[in-house]
């Protein structure tokens, strides 16, 4: 990149998206390993390793609950700030990311005493049974510990990517997710403290990716740097009201994956412990699958973000064709994988071979439409690229809250059984993502490959 540190107004577009976005692919595929090591070792614990990964599978929604509130500031904070550096104001840049950090800490020691003191009553509603609950409960109550430093490694990693550090970004993630691995085998089997161990390998992971961002923001290298706490609400308005669709995406997620833990509780009869299994090995199988196409978007979101706030609106649009191009092609490839060799897979989490057989079957529908998603994230990026919250927004809940979750609800006494818990999915996604594409395309794109402003979605900031 020439210029300033992360300057993205000059050189090729497709050369800076992947030089920032492969750096977050990698951080990404660690990211994952992260959250799918505890789940590697947990199902193979031997008799028990079945009933405990349906626990952890209890947990996801409040996991992914937690990770919303990362998103919030993330998407919203990051941003707004790459906009503000790409008009030349690197002091407004600095007060959103004081007031992103400041937020999250608030967030975070509401978050640790609330599901703390809920853990027992929420996961039950959830989809424990007298089998899984233990396990869920073991592991929650340690993760929720972790709170904090779980929001400030997710949520402030993305200013560090956003001003031209992708591989500083890159360590933060490194570096807890190999500490991860070497902490579980030996708090889980070492020190047999089974499901418990795994979530606190996983606390003290997070604690030093935490410390590791912490250092670079309040650091001499960033463009834009953490001096001090402050909490300035114009500005939290502004990144709240852009972050809110990642939340939202974050917060969908959760709420369906509650629901379909409970259909699937509902309908899956003497299995519905098997399903809800199944099921937390396909929210694995997603987590791989996404990898690629999230470190080009993530990349890509940067590179628009900056030459919007410049003006380079033909860069902008340069950028929309080259994450379109590249996440049709990423997620083709993966619904290859998906179709023709779940098995390989799946066999990575467990070798139960009644839960590898069960979730070979429903894998193959709930990915049936995953080229798709290119459609999806490419338009939903665009929008929180631009600063369109109210359409990022709208979209977030038009593929989870309206098409989803009725589904699920509605397709399994239509005739599906508790196979439509998974029909669902495949609908949302042709029809979820075929709608926020075509919108994009029509209130963005093609102004902007005329080289054209768009119009202001949202008044400036303060």
């Amino acid at each position: 990149m020439n210029g300033k540190q992360g300057d993205f107004s000059q050189g090729k577009v497709s050369s800076l998206i992947l030089r920032l976005g492969l750096p977050i692919v990698l951080a990404e595929l660690v990211h994952v390993l992260y959250n799918i090591v505890d789940r590697m070792y947990i199902g193979h614990m031997g008799d028990t390793g079945t009933a405990a990964l349906t626990g952890l599978g209890v947990c996801f929604p409040l996991i992914t609950l937690i990770g919303a509130f990362a998103n919030l500031c993330s998407t919203g904070g990051a941003t707004l700030s790459t906009i503000a550096r790409g008009e030349g104001d690197d002091a407004r840049a600095e007060r959103i990311l004081s007031t992103a950090f400041t937020f999250l800490l608030l967030v975070g020691g509401f978050l640790t005493v609330t599901l703390f003191a809920t853990a027992p009553l929420t996961l039950k509603v959830l989809g424990g049974d007298e089998v899984s609950l233990p396990y869920a409960l073991d592991y929650f109550r340690i993760y929720v510990v972790g709170t904090i430093p779980v929001l400030i490694s997710l949520g402030m990693n993305a200013f560090i990517n956003s001003q031209g550090f992708p591989r500083i970004g890159m360590v933060t993630v490194i570096l807890g997710a190999a500490l991860n691995i070497v902490l579980d085998p030996l708090f889980i089997y070492a020190l047999d403290m089974g499901v418990r161990g795994a979530a606190l390998a996983t606390v003290l992971s997070q604690s030093a990716s935490a410390f590791w961002v912490l250092r670079f923001l309040c650091g001499k290298r960033p463009p834009v740097r953490l001096r001090r706490l402050r909490l300035d609400l114009p500005l939290l308005r502004s990144v709240m009201a852009l972050g809110v669709t990642g939340f939202t995406f974050k917060i969908t997620n959760s709420i369906t994956q509650a629901i379909v833990n409970m259909v699937l509780k509902a309908w899956g009869g003497p299995l519905s412990s098997l399903y809800i299994g199944a099921m937390s090995l396909i929210y694995s199988m997603r987590e791989i699958m996404s990898l690629p196409i999230n470190g080009v978007t993530s990349g890509g979101q940067s590179v628009m973000s900056y030459n919007y706030g410049a003006k380079q609106y033909r860069r902008v649009s340069e950028g929309i064709r080259f994450v379109l191009l590249g996440g049709l092609v990423i997620n083709t490839f993966m619904w290859v994988l998906a179709m023709f060799f779940p098995r390989w897979l799946v066999g990575i989490f467990t070798e139960d071979e009644a839960l590898i057989q069960l979730t070979v079957r429903c894998a193959r529908i709930y990915f049936g439409a995953f080229p798709f998603m290119a459609l999806q994230v490419t338009g939903q990026h665009t929008f929180v690229a631009l600063n369109y919250p109210a359409h990022a927004l709208c979209f977030s809940l038009l593929r989870k809250i309206v098409l989803v979750a009725p589904l699920t609800l509605l397709l399994p006494p239509l005739g599906l059984g508790v196979q439509g818990a998974f029909w669902a999915e495949f609908i949302s996604q042709v029809c979820g993502a075929s709608a926020c594409f075509f919108t994009m395309y029509r209130v963005i794109w093609r102004r902007l490959r005329r080289a054209e402003p768009v119009p202001e979605p949202a008044p400036a900031l303060d």
